[in-house]
């Protein structure tokens, strides 16, 4: 009984994980092209996500799960609130952004590791961490529609594929390298939009 129990466990898990990484692309994939769909489908994958991160021991990946959650909420409605719906201008981080981004990644991994440590049977709690702050912070810069939101994730990116497939997520950890490429041509993307930008704006002063 145990060995069906373990067994059909597995085969949900398998099935809410397919599901979890096909919203998790088309949200990649929306973010890519501008969409405002890109959150109701972020809102989605995170759900699913946050449950299979959890039970796979991955306490801080489910917590930035969570975190992401949140984000998409208020990008979501920071976009709805904006007249006609028009996508929010791209643009880059100031100074004082920089400064509030490598906040968030010192203040969240330090509590992120203090708490996987000191609470939780984690067995990695360095790279839980790592990859859920540099990530936090990425969202948040997603969420303002600032460029340097792409190199944040990547950097997370970079470090959770590896960690995906050593706990035994083959699938997040493919999601996970597309999602890199996803984010090099975003920032590719975008790049150009705001170079486009700054041309309209210089030839409107000339």
């Amino acid at each position: 009984m145990n060995g069906f129990i373990f067994f059909t466990t597995a085969q949900s898990r398998t099935g809410a994980g397919m599901a979890g990484v096909s919203f998790g692309v088309a949200e990649v994939l929306l973010a890519r092209a501008n969409k405002i769909w890109l959150y109701p489908c972020g809102i989605v994958s995170v759900i699913i996500s946050t449950y299979i991160f959890f039970h796979s021991g991955l306490y801080a990946e489910s917590a930035l799960n969570m975190y992401y959650l949140i984000m998409s909420i208020y990008g979501w409605w920071w976009w709805q609130r904006r007249k006609g719906h028009e996508a929010p201008p791209v643009t880059r981080a100031t100074k004082v952004e920089w400064f509030k981004t490598m906040g968030i990644v010192i203040g969240a991994f330090a509590i992120l590791y203090t708490v996987l440590t000191r609470f939780t049977d984690s067995t990695v709690p360095v790279f839980d961490s790592w990859v859920s702050a540099t990530a936090w912070a990425g969202m948040w810069l997603l969420a303002k529609r600032k460029i340097e939101n792409w190199i944040l994730l990547n950097i997370s990116n970079a470090f959770a594929i590896p960690l995906l497939f050593y706990k035994g997520l083959p699938l997040y950890a493919l999601l996970t390298l597309f999602l890199f490429i996803i984010a090099v041509l975003g920032y590719i993307d975008w790049n150009k939009t705001i170079k486009k930008n700054e041309q309209k704006t210089a030839f409107s002063f000339e």
